[in-house]
């Protein structure tokens, strides 16, 4: 009888050892600012829209044509470059790219209206032009994906680039993405 309380108590010992272990290294973690897992997930938004609505007119073919400004928070660990694409999944033609930029500091938490970031290389969108240029419908609501790539690398890519390129270059280099969605509806004509 006394080998049995005295093996119990032994397993008591570890049990409650370990429990106590497990919480110490748990409260650890919660409080370690070098965690290795991030607390929030990485997000693109903008202040004159929010996702799925309507995007103001000034950032469109109907207003002065300029990106809007963006605001990207929480990127991964061992981010090198930032790339944004802007596109329209909804053109009758397909997928259809509006701005490509890429090679953007990863210090960068803001992109400014009219702007492109200092060093960042500007890519070939599909009006052929190197340059942002908003949305534009042919009818209906479109959708305008604003994507933000972290990147584990920078890009050896020069100005001018096409999407496939830079798809191509960003392969297998892509660490996190986000994306803000605008709606645009096109100004009718006056009849």
């Amino acid at each position: 009888m006394p080998k049995l309380v005295i093996l119990l108590v032994v397993i008591l010992l570890i049990v409650s050892s370990l429990f106590i272990f497990l919480g110490l290294k748990s409260r650890q973690t919660k409080n370690n600012p070098e965690k290795t897992e991030r607390e929030e997930i990485m997000k693109v938004t903008s202040p004159v829209f929010t996702q799925e609505e309507q995007m103001p007119e000034d950032y469109t073919c109907d207003g002065e044509n300029v990106n809007p400004p963006l605001n990207i928070v929480n990127l991964p660990a061992g981010t090198q470059s930032l790339a944004i694409i802007v596109d329209d999944p909804d053109s009758p033609a397909g997928n259809f790219t509006h701005w490509l930029v890429w090679n953007i500091n990863p210090q960068t938490k803001e992109i400014m209206e009219d702007s492109v970031p200092e060093n960042a290389v500007v890519g070939t969108n599909d009006f052929k032009k190197m340059e942002y240029d908003g949305p534009c419908p042919p009818s209906g609501t479109h959708r305008y994906v604003f994507k933000v790539l972290a990147l584990g690398t920078k890009l050896e890519l020069g100005e001018g680039a096409t999407r496939e390129e830079l798809d191509e270059a960003m392969d297998e280099h892509v660490l996190d993405s986000a994306e803000l969605i605008g709606l645009y509806s096109h100004k009718e004509s006056p009849k």
